[in-house]
């Protein structure tokens, strides 16, 4: 899992993109603002970030703001790191747009434990938006049984959007799910015996 960091102090960035490797994760870092929103906006863009709120050009609640302004990129997980530790802070940044909030100088394992929720939810948001790509497949499927069909009243064949003309089965296979097993019905049995005689 790739994991953005946006710090403007060096040693501290340092010291975050250290952990993070040490915990097993790919960072990608940067000291600007700026950078990490372009970076953010990117289509193979990680999906977690952990921002520091007071960095030059751009800082991280300004990052928090115009992330979420797009409806792409408001998926990504987003951790405030900063010195400003009062609850009015908090609440700014939580209302910014940012999802988790840690304060300087961090504890390392919090840190660590506050990824790992952000991961967990950034996984459950993929699984949920697979599955809803699949419902959507599913009710498309289901619209194209849906609605008028027109049936020839002699040979029974069905028309599709494309104006051609075939057996209603062969329509059915190619429009669903549906597998078909052969048989006779008690009416055509019963025709079928009385021709023979």
């Amino acid at each position: 899992m790739r994991i953005l960091i946006a710090e403007d102090d060096l040693v501290s960035r340092r010291v975050l993109e250290c952990s993070l490797v040490k915990w097993g994760y790919d960072v990608l870092a940067f000291s600007d603002g700026v950078e990490a929103c372009q970076a953010l906006q990117r289509e193979e863009a990680p999906k977690l970030a952990i921002l520091d709120w007071m960095m030059p050009k751009m800082d991280g609640v300004q990052i928090c703001r115009e992330l979420r302004q797009d409806p792409h990129l408001q998926s990504i997980y987003i951790i405030l790191l900063t010195a400003k530790g009062r609850s009015e802070d908090v609440v700014a940044g939580l209302q910014a747009g940012a999802d988790d909030y840690i304060t300087k100088p961090f504890c390392p394992e919090e840190l660590r434990a506050r990824v790992q929720v952000g991961l967990r939810i950034v996984e459950l948001q993929g699984k949920l938006c697979g599955r809803a790509k699949e419902l959507e497949a599913t009710l498309s499927r289901l619209k194209q049984l849906q609605g008028l069909l027109p049936i020839c009243s002699y040979c029974k064949k069905v028309r599709d959007d494309q104006n051609y003309w075939q057996q209603i089965e062969s329509y059915i296979i190619e429009h669903s799910e549906a597998q078909f097993s052969r048989s006779i019905c008690p009416a055509c049995l019963e025709k079928l015996e009385s021709n023979k005689q």
